[in-house]
C-alpha cells in the first residue's frame, strides 16, 4: 500500500492495518509483522551453535532498502558481533531477490573462502540460490547453512541436508491476525498499534512435530470453504 493511500484513508477515518513490511508512515491503525530483528538474532545463535562458535561465515543479503530483511541482517550481525568473538563474517553480497544472483554470490564465497564454515541467507530467493550453489559444488551438508523462510523448495533442502536450519515466519497467522484487527475495530475494540510475531527455528528433526506441520502446511481449505469458527 502506498503512503498516499494510507494518508487518504487516515483523513477519511478509515482504519488501516499494515502487515509484513513497514511503510514510511505512522497513520495506520496497526502494524503487524514478524519481529525481524529478533529473527535475525535467532538465526545467528543457531548458526553459531552449528559451527561451534568459531570460523568464517558469509551472508547472502536481500536488497538495499528492504526494511524487513535489513532488520534480519542487522539482528544477525548484532548477535555475531556481541556474543561470538570466534566467528568472522568474511563476506556479504546482495541477491537482489534473484535466485541466480544468490547462487553466483555463494559460489564466489566458496571460491574466495575455501575454509568457509557457515552461511546465512535473509530471504527466500537468496536461501534457495544458496542451496543450489552448495549442491552444485558438492558442499551441501559440509557448510552449515541457516536459511530464511519456508517454501516447498526450502523444506526439501532441509530434509536432504542442504540446509541445516530454517528460520520460518508464520504468514498464515500474519494474514489472519491482520484481518482480525480490522474486524475487532469494527466491533468497537482498539487493536494495539504494533503486533510483533516471533519466527521459529526449524531443523530436519522438527519436521514431524504437529506444531511445525501446522506452521508449514496450514489447513487453508477449511477457511476457504467457510468452515472456520
Amino acid at each position: 500500500m502506498s503512503i498516499l493511500l494510507i494518508e487518504r484513508a487516515a483523513a477519511a477515518h478509515i482504519p488501516v492495518t499494515v502487515f509484513d513490511s513497514g511503510v514510511d508512515s505512522t497513520n495506520y491503525m496497526t502494524f503487524l509483522a514478524t519481529n525481524n530483528f529478533e529473527a535475525g538474532q535467532m538465526a545467528a545463535r543457531k548458526l553459531a551453535s552449528l559451527v561451534n562458535g568459531k570460523g568464517k561465515i558469509a551472508m547472502i543479503m536481500h536488497a538495499p532498502g528492504s526494511k524487513s530483511t535489513m532488520d534480519r541482517e542487522a539482528g544477525f550481525e548484532d548477535v555475531i558481533g556481541r556474543e561470538f568473538p570466534g566467528i568472522q563474517i568474511v563476506a556479504r553480497q546482495y541477491s537482489m531477490s534473484e535466485r541466480s544472483k544468490a547462487m553466483a554470490a555463494t559460489e564466489n564465497f566458496l571460491t574466495a573462502q575455501p575454509d568457509l564454515a557457515g552461511l546465512f541467507s535473509s530471504a527466500e530467493p537468496g536461501s534457495v540460490g544458496g542451496g543450489l550453489a552448495l549442491k552444485s559444488r558438492r558442499m551441501a551438508g559440509k557448510i552449515k547453512y541457516v536459511a530464511f523462510d519456508a517454501s516447498e523448495d526450502l523444506v526439501a533442502d532441509l530434509k536432504d541436508g542442504s540446509i541445516s536450519a530454517l528460520v520460518a515466519q508464520d504468514p498464515f497467522r500474519m494474514g489472519y491476525q491482520a484481518v482480525k484487527t480490522l474486524v475487532d475495530k469494527l466491533h468497537g475494540a482498539n487493536p494495539p498499534k504494533t503486533i510483533d510475531l516471533s519466527a521459529t527455528v526449524i531443523t530436519a528433526g522438527d519436521l514431524e512435530k504437529p506444531e511445525i506441520k501446522t506452521l508449514l502446511f496450514p489447513d487453508v481449505k477449511k477457511y476457504l470453504n467457510g468452515n472456520s469458527r
